[in-house]
C-alpha cells in the first residue's frame, strides 16, 4: 500500500488548483491500485497556522498533522496557482515549515494553474529548482493548466489530459518502484549513553 499526499494551494472556492490536484491524485491512483492512500492538504485553511509557525517557529494549530502527512507520504502531487509569475506565498511558507530532509528521496509531480498559458514556465523556473533543493525526485512531466484548459463542469480540453496522465504515470513508476515507509525515525534505535561509555 502507497500514500500519496497532495497538496493544493488555491485560494477561491470552487478553484481550478483543487480540480487540477484532483484530476491528478485520481490518474496517479488508477495506476497505483485503489489501495493506495491519498491525503489531500488544502493550504487556504491553514494560512492563519502557517503565518503564527513564522513567528512562533513553533507549528500548532492543524499543521503539525498536515507536515506529518507530507513527510510520511511515498509520493507527493504539489499544486499551486501562479502568481506574479511564481507560486504562491502560500504554496512557499508550507514547504519553508517542513523539517530538513523532509522530501528527501520523494517522488513530487508539479502542477500549477493560471489564467493564461505564459505563465507556464513557472513549472521549471520556480517549482522544479524549489523541490531539487529540498532534494525530491521531481517526475520530468509537470502539468500546466490555463484557462483554456478547461471546458464546462470542470472537464479538460487539449492535450491537458494527456499530461495529466503521462505525469501521474511517471510518478506512480517512482512511487511503485520505492519501499513502502522508505522513512524511519532516526531516534527508534538510539544506543544509551551508559552502553557507548562500556563499548
Amino acid at each position: 500500500m502507497s500514500r500519496l499526499a497532495v497538496v493544493t494551494a488555491g485560494l477561491s472556492e470552487p478553484s481550478s488548483t483543487r480540480l487540477l490536484a484532483d484530476l491528478l491524485a485520481d490518474a496517479t491512483v488508477a495506476q497505483l491500485g485503489p489501495d493506495t492512500v491519498v491525503d489531500v492538504i488544502e493550504l487556504r485553511p491553514l494560512a492563519h497556522d502557517l503565518a503564527n509557525a513564522f513567528a512562533t517557529g513553533f507549528p500548532a494549530g492543524e499543521l503539525p498533522a498536515a507536515i506529518e502527512k507530507v513527510a510520511s507520504a511515498d509520493g507527493l502531487i504539489a499544486v499551486t496557482p501562479v502568481f506574479s509569475a511564481s507560486y504562491s506565498g502560500l504554496f512557499k511558507m508550507f514547504f519553508d515549515v517542513l523539517d530538513s530532509g523532509a522530501l528527501e528521496g520523494v517522488p513530487v509531480l508539479v502542477a500549477a494553474t493560471a489564467g493564461t498559458a505564459r505563465h507556464s514556465l513557472v513549472l521549471d523556473h520556480a517549482m522544479r529548482p524549489m523541490f531539487s533543493y529540498l532534494k525530491a525526485v521531481v517526475v520530468p512531466t509537470g502539468v500546466f493548466a490555463a484557462s483554456e484548459d478547461w471546458g464546462s463542469g470542470g472537464s479538460v480540453v487539449g492535450e491537458l489530459a494527456t499530461r495529466i496522465e503521462r505525469a501521474a504515470g511517471q510518478l506512480a513508476a517512482l512511487v511503485s518502484g520505492r519501499p513502502a515507509g522508505r522513512r524511519t525515525d532516526p531516534f527508534e534505535d538510539v544506543v544509551d549513553f551508559e552502553t557507548l561509555l562500556n563499548s
